[in-house]
């Protein structure tokens, strides 16, 4: 299918989106291509949550290049090349409220707000390559604008800008969550055949993922006792018969068991178990 011509887009769709580039030094092609593409999936990921029965895609007109600067039109499209049957004042809305959730994404990476940082990694990525095009660049800005043609002139109704200096503020942001998250998985792998001791118990029944009430020592993963969650329901129906009908003494008893640890923040809170593999005396201290 052939792309639309940027004179039909225009008139079909007056309210669009500028996005301009001013820079000192030239930039790499790579996130050249990226500030445009972070664009075209936030956007097509918008308007999918603005109008969900129909496939939302951004066409991208270049239409200036000097020294320094470019400068493109971007038009949001609904369907297969067709346009937004939306009208004038929808599509301004569109277009504005785009940049306002842009402009707010950006800056929750600058100031570190982890709370309005998008959520998937796909999305983190794609705010990645937005900043990346500028962030070498010791005096370099982008701006993304709404934009609607009102009697043949071309008016911005609001736009966002940030610098390279805030290009590699978030940045930093970035690799700092992702360092984050990859500790945070790697302490929620499950820790296989590790020997668990009681410190304290509760003969209630509990819930798969709640809270038991009851806190375990694992010191080969940490040196202070933490709270018990049952992972499986045979795990707890082994554990709870240790604690209710057994004879003998639970915080004389060894459990290897396999474990999966909950550190939301990094720090070990609480184990899950997921099995029970041996019940053992300990020997007398």
């Amino acid at each position: 299918m052939l792309p639309v011509r940027y004179s039909d887009a225009m008139k079909d769709a007056p309210a669009h989106l500028v996005l301009k580039l001013d820079t000192d030094e030239p930039i790499e092609l790579g996130a050249f291509v990226g500030a445009f593409t972070s664009i075209g999936n936030e956007l097509e990921r918008f308007v999918g949550e603005r109008y969900p029965d129909f496939k939302g895609k951004a066409e991208f007109y270049v239409r200036e290049v000097r020294a320094g600067c470019v400068e493109a039109d971007i038009i949001p499209l609904l369907g297969s090349g067709m346009m937004f049957a939306l009208s004038q004042a929808e599509s301004l809305m569109l277009v504005e409220d785009f940049v306002r959730r842009w402009g707010s994404r950006i800056q929750s990476f600058v100031r570190r707000d982890r709370a309005a940082q998008p959520d998937t990694k796909a999305e983190v990525k794609d705010y990645l390559n937005a900043v990346v095009a500028i962030a070498n660049d010791p005096n370099a800005a982008s701006s993304l604008s709404a934009a609607v043609f009102e009697d043949g002139k071309r008016e911005i109704k609001i736009g966002f800008q940030f610098t390279s200096e805030e290009a590699r503020e978030a940045i930093a942001a970035i690799e700092d969550r992702r360092a984050q998250e990859k500790k945070d998985d790697d302490h929620s792998k499950i820790h296989h055949r590790v020997l668990m001791v009681f410190t304290r118990s509760d003969i209630s029944d509990v819930g798969v993922g709640k809270p038991s009430g009851e806190r375990v020592l694992i010191s080969e993963i940490s040196d202070r006792p933490l709270a018990l969650m049952y992972g499986a329901d045979l795990a707890a129906e082994r554990i709870k018969h240790e604690i209710r009908d057994a004879d003998d003494n639970l915080y004389k008893k060894g459990f290897v068991v396999d474990v999966r640890v909950q550190a939301p923040n990094g720090r070990p809170v609480a184990y899950a178990v997921m099995e029970v593999h041996e019940v053992i005396h300990l020997p007398e201290e």
